[in-house]
């Protein structure tokens, strides 16, 4: 089957498009600048097309013949504070994939949502339950998938912890106590191309989460430990955290923001995880993340040392 693949030059989408192409698929990614898709470039079963994607017309010429689209564009942080940024990508474009899809009459949709989306106050949240909305009354073949936060090689939460904890000797944390349950990229890509052979997957939609919950704080502390600094991660309490949100809103990049601050009000648990309903057993943070954030030699000796020494 040929599948064409919108927002899959990112993170989260090297690891669908290489379960999708291992499945035997054929994978169009589409992308406005080759330049960040160039690590399928050598790929067998995956072409990059450069497309506008919030052009209708084009959408359609790029799904002529296809069998399923994904859809997994998404922001974690916009420019502004608006929330127009988060309303283009995530409910905008996805209004032109329904549009396209329909008239290019590909009945099979997947798409990347977000744990609690339309819950709280954040725009992230927000934008992400008005797009699953939008798939809800398209009248497509539809399977949503709403994972905590996905983490493996390329990510941008333990390589941004692990960044920042390397050059700073202490480093206050907002929302300490918010409560995440981290899940593997692999993992989510395995339940993607799961779906998709599954009839009974449409119309439905899936919780997708690591096997366990953890606070914030313990997350970064645990990073910290990873990479072999003692960097001191002091909680703040909800006063501060909130400044603090305020306050990066106006440095470059956003390493967190006030959007941020909302979203982590509510915590990103799954009442339900849907990995074992595909048979996906969930990879933990402690096996997968030290092999991609350059844990030292010395931390991993030490580490089979303890493991010998509880034989």
């Amino acid at each position: 089957m040929r599948i064409v693949l919108i927002g899959g030059s990112g993170f989260l989408g090297r690891f669908v498009v290489r379960e999708l192409v291992a499945d035997g698929h054929l994978c169009t990614v589409l992308t406005r600048s080759t330049r960040r898709a160039r690590s399928f470039a050598l790929q067998p079963g995956a072409r990059v097309a450069c497309a506008d994607v919030y052009a209708v017309e084009e959408l359609v010429r790029q799904m002529d013949g296809a069998g399923a689209v994904v859809s997994m564009a998404g922001i974690l942080n916009e420019r502004g504070f608006s929330g127009k940024g988060f309303r283009r990508v995530h409910v905008e474009l996805v209004k032109g994939i329904i549009e396209a899809a329909a008239r290019a009459g590909v009945r099979r949709l997947l798409h990347v949502s977000a744990l609690n989306a339309g819950k709280g106050t954040s725009h992230y949240l927000q934008t992400k339950g008005e797009a699953e909305e939008l798939i809800r009354q398209s009248g497509l073949d539809y399977t949503i998938f709403q994972p905590s936060v996905i983490f493996g090689e390329g990510d941008q939460f333990f390589n941004r912890f692990a960044d920042l904890l390397r050059w700073t000797p202490v480093l206050p944390l907002a929302c300490p106590d918010a409560r995440l349950q981290p899940v593997f990229a692999g993992d989510v890509a395995a339940a993607m191309a799961a779906a998709l052979e599954d009839s009974g997957a449409v119309g439905r939609s899936y919780q997708l989460a690591g096997p366990r919950v953890f606070t914030l704080q313990e997350l970064v502390q645990w990073t910290a430990r990873a990479i072999g600094r003692r960097t001191w991660v002091p909680g703040l309490p909800p006063v501060l955290s909130r400044l603090q949100g305020l306050v990066m809103d106006w440095v470059p990049g956003k390493p967190f923001s006030s959007d941020n601050y909302r979203s982590l009000q509510t915590d990103n648990v799954a009442d339900r995880n849907a990995l074992e309903h595909f048979g996906i057993v969930p990879g933990s943070v402690a096996s997968i993340v030290p092999d991609y954030l350059g844990t030292s030699i010395h931390q991993r000796r030490l580490s089979e040392i303890r493991k010998q020494a509880r034989r």
